[in-house]
């Protein structure tokens, strides 16, 4: 009889086993064998993917895995007393249904209750889930190795008797193994000397760990890897060898040789192992109240109900037949709880007041999905189609995707734990893989190459957002530099054949962001589970979430009900705003009910202002908005849906663009397309679009049309061709010319690669347009909130700050009387910094100011300190408010307060203990209500005051950047005249040169070690945040005698062609040209400004004329008129021999006389 490997890892025995589950599958295939156990090591992770793969090959998948198990309890942390290991290894394989229920139970046993380093089970759990398995005795590290290996025969057949007596005849098998490992020679002495005393039979195994032989050094990198060693370091952790690959039967049969039936038995168990999923699904009962039959009564009749709040009784007559149609298929389908589940714990969430999306993803096109208040997207108004969500005719789940203020999005997953009970509802595993760059890094560690030579290596490999990752040989084929320094260098080949070896491989799990799985019952009812590493070791570092072990697509296999309860910071934004709004302004806004077609928001747009507004602030999108000329709600849709990487390819965003300015004509093939196609001025953006053209001209269903486009979306030629065959087929046989139709039929396949969902973007785009309305209503309670959800991210921070800049709202440092936590608007158009956004500033620390302030202003440093709780304010709080900027309005200046805190902390720290020791609480009796001191302050003590420079260098250091002012605000006209662009467009690559105006802010030096030459790297900073530039060896060699720390300067560079595409590409420094002399250079002139209705006194001109004499310089002077109609200056003219030095008291002097607006900076010629 053949052989079959009953002991095989794949790559989810983590950074332990190297194959790849359809590696295996292919493999066994090539090798002729037909049946293959999957046992990797305290786990299933890979159950159902190599059950569907190795079933579509031909192939019987054997569901097992390699269990520890404790010598002793499983809660027992400690070694027990004369066991020969802390655990032992033992192979479990499913017979049957029973079989595969106890390997779920058993390995989520192991993580939930036995897991300390290792998942681990033990005695009394296998004598709860026994049945249905086939048992193995393991490698090495099997117990009965274990006793034989240390000479102790008794304890080895005690533990083989044990194992025989619990799985029953014919279910445990003694193993043996031949990798050429000194040990095996003694165990299969004893396992066959076992097996004679016992009775029992014996398996031959081989452990496969890899794929073939000459894999084995791979496999020794990821071992390596796994165990954070360099892969010559002697003492780490390795395999004996190089025999722990998949062999053929002849193989095997040569280092067993004359023994047979250690491999028809493995046969033999084999055909014991039947098991397939279930093909249904398991979906929690939705708790019906008194009264109610079932949960298909109590849809129909909340939908009902919701239907007639949503629109008029009686429901109009295309609203109750859409009710109806929706109602009819999904109770018939069984999946009345799914909806009933999703709408209660949404009405719970607005009924906590936690901000809930109007929708997300194809759901919004469900009219119940709308009446039960699952969504607020109308999916009449806008042509939604419900068959895109749940096609009647291709039953599968629904996936409703829901997103939740980010901020209490916790709330509704504890609230769904308590109401469908805590071991019923878990998170969702995801396996983090080692891309090309990952696997890269990883080796060269591992090998020891130079972090510097490894990540110049890797900043080779391309990274396109939005694209198919790339390959490393697919990367060494298009990146003609990484080709060559592999070529050249020995070391480098060996890097890369390790790399692509390894690339693609499982390397740790994590939880999905938002993805949550309930079950009817306990989950390890139905599908195994496990907790984050870190639980059980001592460290902290998981909670006691149950993930399970299937990722998404694997519980959709399996029949689980799943979701996504995602956190959207936008929609905490808006709440905020809101709150904000109904504060300052005594008015509740409700978005939901706002019109859509309010004339300054969509003014907003077009003028390219999208700072904050959801989905549109890349440059792409603003870009798009502004050409396009955005005015109307369909035009945000067809942007979200447009701005995406596949219309981006092909140019529709641009067909889009020309045909709303009407520089191109819409054309229709056939008139029934306009009724579909005029809102997108003829162009194919939306999948139901595509399904509505099927449906009209062909004649299909519309779930007929969705499989359609679905098929179109996949990347099946022959799927692809066979369906539009069949469209164009029946679109001739209702009288449409084949000619016109075949083109049309172009059009769809070309769509099928950049279709978006119209679902989707319509829900978005409401959300995109509520945060335009805000901005463009109410902008500084709307660039609070947006500030509030920024903090902590620096750069972001920054940004937002710029354009409340643009948008004359001014942001105020913090203030220890006037800071919230958050930012505050404090004015119609100011904003006052947040103390949650300053470094060492804790929330404790804050809330205490906040209580203390409720009693009367601070006055002085003394009031301060004595007056909040030192226990969370203490002198790291006090000194990073100090020299913030909070402190200001305490009296004296930041050098002052900050010389007294010593001295202010000590008093007040003595005088609150003496409270708390009098009085029992900190703030109790008198002294919590006692307000301001009473006694007068102590002087602060005389020292010099911060200079400019020292002041903005602390708040850069505690707050990140610079809060009361800026070292570029004396040079902001060479800013605006100079600065192509600014540090936020640095990371993103350009053809051509670019100047940026900043402060050069630090210089790392750094040393070529090929050439021995000297580079740079330059931190530079400007009004719109902070980013990293590189000066090579050559420019810097002309520029580290210019640049100077905190020096402002010109800066010109670009970018090399080698980094298009790259997600952060490296800015490249040519030169720099210090601001300081820009302006008296000659390159800027002095515009004079004036008009027909401008007012000067008499002698205006003879006062201008002896203002611009007394300050001589190298300055062109400029002179222009307006007609004053508004268009640009009618008359202008250079003054001759004039030329000024453009200094501060020049321009103050001429503003006087002129007027603001009268005297501007402009570049000269």
């Amino acid at each position: 009889m053949p052989f079959v490997h009953l002991h095989t890892h794949s790559e989810y025995s983590l950074l332990d086993g190297a194959n790849r589950i359809s590696d295996l599958v292919a493999r066994v295939k090539e090798l002729g064998m037909d049946s293959l156990a999957l046992t990797d090591h305290g786990n299933i992770f890979g159950a159902w993917t190599f059950h569907e793969q190795a079933r579509a090959a031909g192939i019987r998948p054997i569901l097992g895995f390699e269990a520890y198990v404790a010598f002793g309890s499983r809660h027992a942390r400690e070694k027990q007393p004369d066991a020969p290991g802390n655990y032992s290894h033992l192979v479990l394989l499913a017979r049957n249904r029973d079989g595969y229920r106890n390997l779920v139970r058993l390995t989520s046993i192991g993580f939930l209750e036995g897991y300390y380093r290792r998942p681990r089970i033990d005695r009394e759990t296998l004598e709860r889930h026994s049945d249905g398995l086939v048992c193995l005795s393991a490698c090495l590290t099997g117990e009965v190795a274990l006793w034989l290996r240390q000479g102790r025969i008794d304890q080895a057949r005690e533990s083989a008797e044990w194992h025989a007596r619990l799985f029953g005849e014919g279910n445990y098998w003694l193993e043996v193994q031949n990798h050429g490992i000194a040990d095996e020679a003694l165990v299969q002495e004893g396992v066959f000397r076992l097996a004679q005393e016992l009775g029992l039979g014996v398996v031959a195994t081989n452990d496969a760990h890899y794929l073939r032989r000459e894999d084995a050094p791979a496999h020794d990198v990821l071992l390596a890897i796994g165990t954070g060693k360099d892969l010559n370091d002697p003492k780490r952790f390795r395999f004996e060898g190089t025999e722990s690959y998949l062999k053929s039967e002849e193989e095997m049969r040569r280092v067993f040789p004359a023994r047979d039936e250690l491999f028809s038995d493995t046969q033999r168990i084999a055909d014991r192992c039947e098991f397939d999923f279930e093909k249904r699904f398991f979906l929690p009962e939705f708790p019906l109240p008194a009264g109610t039959s079932s949960a298909d009564e109590l849809l129909v009749r909340l939908a009902t109900e919701g239907a007639h709040r949503r629109y008029r009784s009686p429901l109009p007559a295309p609203v109750q037949e859409r009710l109806d149609y929706e109602l009819g298929v999904i109770t018939k389908v069984g999946y009345s709880g799914y909806f009933l589940i999703v709408a209660d714990f949404i009405r719970e969430a607005r009924a906590r007041d936690i901000p809930v999306g109007p929708g997300r993803g194809s759901a919004a096109g469900s009219l119940v999905s709308y009446s039960l208040g699952i969504t607020n997207v109308d999916p009449l108004k806008f042509d939604l189609l419900f068959e895109r969500f749940l096609n009647p005719e291709r039953i599968s789940p629904p996936d409703i995707d829901v997103d939740f203020c980010e901020e209490r999005r916790g709330e509704i997953i504890e609230y769904v734990r308590e109401r469908y009970g805590r071991q019923s509802v878990g998170q969702i595993v995801t396996f983090g893989t080692m891309k090309a760059r990952a696997a890269l890094k990883d080796v060269a560690r591992v090998l020891g190459i130079p972090p510097g030579e490894a990540d110049r290596l890797t900043k080779l490999i391309p990274f396109n957002p939005g694209q198919p990752a790339v390959t490393l040989p697919e990367a060494i084929e298009m990146v003609g530099e990484l080709k060559e320094l592999v070529r050249q260098n020995p070391m480098y080949q060996k890097l890369v054949g390790y790399a692509s070896a390894i690339e693609g491989l499982s390397r740790h799990i994590s939880v999905h962001a938002a993805g949550i799985v309930i079950a009817p019952g306990p989950l390890t009812d139905y599908v195994p589970v496990c907790t984050m590493p870190g639980r059980g070791t001592g460290s902290g570092a998981a909670d006691d979430a149950i993930i399970t072990q299937y990722d998404m697509v694997g519980l959709e296999k399996v029949g689980m009900l799943k979701m996504d309860f995602l956190g959207l910071t936008t929609l905490t934004v808006l709440r905020r705003a809101s709150l904000t709004i109904r504060d300052r302004h005594g008015v509740m806004l409700d978005l939901d009910t706002l019109p859509l077609d309010d004339p300054e928001a969509y003014r907003l747009l077009r003028e390219g202002r999208t700072a904050g507004v959801f989905q549109f602030e890349s440059s792409l999108a603003t870009d798009a908005l502004v050409r396009m000329r955005c005015d109307r709600f369909d035009d945000l849709v067809a942007t979200n849906a447009l701005v995406r990487p596949g219309p981006l390819d092909s140019g529709m965003h641009l067909v889009y663009i020309r045909r709303k300015r009407g520089e191109e004509p819409v054309r229709y093939a056939l008139p029934e397309l306009e009724g579909i196609l005029s809102p997108t001025y003829g162009v194919i953006v939306y999948q139901e679009q595509l399904m509505r053209i099927a449906n009209v001209l062909a004649g299909y269903s519309l779930a007929e049309a969705d499989v359609l486009r679905k098929a179109v979306g996949k990347k099946k030629q022959e799927m692809i061709d066979e369906e539009l065959g069949r469209f164009v087929n029946r679109c001739v046989e209702l009288g449409h010319k084949k000619k016109v139709v075949e083109d049309i039929a172009a059009q769809i396949k070309t769509f099928g690669r950049y279709g978006f969902n119209k679902s989707h973007s319509v829900a978005y785009s409401i959300i995109s347009y509520q945060t335009a309305w805000l901005k463009a209503h109410y902008p500084a309670e709307f660039m609070a909130a947006i500030l509030s959800s920024a903090i902590g991210d620096t750069k972001a921070v920054v940004k937002y700050i710029a354009a409340c800049r643009e948008m004359a709202i001014e942001v105020l440092p913090p203030d220890v009387n006037e800071s919230g936590w958050h930012f505050t608007v404090v004015g119609d158009r100011r904003i006052r910094f947040g103390l949650g956004a300053i470094r060492n500033v804790g929330r404790g620390a804050a809330d205490s100011i906040l209580a203390a302030r409720e009693h009367g202003p601070f006055t002085t440093l003394d009031d301060f300190v004595s007056r909040i709780d030192l226990r969370l304010g203490n002198k790291r709080v006090l000194e990073a408010l100090v020299a913030s900027g909070a402190g200001d309005g305490l009296g004296g200046h930041r050098a002052q307060l900050f010389e007294a805190l010593d001295a202010v902390v000590a008093e007040a720290s003595l005088r609150q203990a003496e409270t708390a020791a009098g009085q029992g609480t900190l703030f109790g009796g008198e002294a919590r209500d006692s307000g301001p001191l009473a006694h007068p302050p102590r002087p602060l003590p005389l020292v010099r005051e911060w200079t400019e420079a020292e002041r903005l260098a602390r708040e850069k250091e505690l707050v990140g950047f610079f809060v009361s002012g800026h070292p570029l605000n004396r040079f902001t006209a060479e800013v605006a005249l100079f600065g192509s662009h600014t540090t936020a467009d640095l990371g993103q690559w350009r053809e051509g040169p670019v100047q940026v105006a900043a402060v050069v802010t630090g210089v790392r030096r750094q040393t070529a070690k090929k050439t021995g030459a000297e580079w740079a790297k330059l931190t530079i900073e400007d009004f719109h945040g902070a980013a990293e530039c590189l000066a090579f060896p050559e420019a810097w060699k002309k520029l580290s005698g210019v640049i100077v720390p905190d020096g402002a300067y010109l800066i010109t560079g670009g970018y090399s062609p080698r980094d298009r595409g790259e997600e952060d590409a490296p800015f490249i420094v040519e030169s720099v040209e210090p601001l300081v002399g820009l302006r008296n250079s000659g390159r800027v002139a002095l515009a004079l400004r004036w008009g027909a209705k401008s007012r000067l006194a008499p002698d205006a001109g003879r006062a201008i004329a002896a203002v611009c004499a007394a300050h001589p310089g190298s300055a062109p002077v400029l002179v222009e008129f307006s007609d004053d109609n508004g268009g640009e200056a009618s008359a202008r003219f250079r003054a001759r021999g004039l030329r000024v030095a453009l200094d501060d008291d020049l321009i103050r002097a001429l503003r006087e006389l002129l007027g603001a607006e009268g005297v501007a900076l402009v570049k000269a010629g």
